[in-house]
């Protein structure tokens, strides 16, 4: 069962968490203190971001090689699902709630890297669906027994 299609999926899902290593949320043309200091702002200007990243890396590992144990792999979608809606959340948060950005003209212009965790979302979602899916198979194919 490792070769089935929520395996693809959430192999997918953690590229776009992996993805996230390399791309910025956003970029600016000048430099602004705190977050934007070197004009990108990606998962390596805050701590929180980092452990939100890895967590929802590791959950999309992991939910892989759990396809012997179909409830574990659907715990560890949900934790994949849950992760790809709070990093764009705590990275809007974290840098909107900068005063120094509040208070600049300067241009903040939007970045792949904002678009990823929407990726891994919507990955998660359709491996836990196909996850469901196998489950209600092997559950029907028990009842005929």
């Amino acid at each position: 069962m490792i070769q089935r299609i929520q395996s693809i999926f959430y192999l997918l899902a953690a590229l776009a968490f992996g993805g996230l290593f390399k791309f910025a949320f956003a970029s600016s043309e000048e430099a602004i203190p705190q977050y934007l200091s070197d004009q990108t702002y990606n998962i390596h200007d805050h701590i929180a971001i980092i452990i939100l990243v890895v967590l929802g890396l590791i959950g999309a590992i992991a939910a892989i090689f759990l396809y012997k144990n179909r409830s574990l792999q659907l715990k560890s979608g949900y934790v994949v699902v849950a992760v790809s809606v709070l990093i764009p959340s705590v990275a809007f948060l974290l840098l909107y709630l900068e005063k120094s950005v509040l208070n600049s003209e300067v241009g903040i212009h939007p970045g792949i890297g904002l678009y990823l965790p929407i990726g891994a979302l919507l990955f998660g979602i359709l491996g836990n669906r196909f996850v469901k899916k196998d489950d209600k198979i092997v559950k029907s194919m028990d009842r005929l027994r």
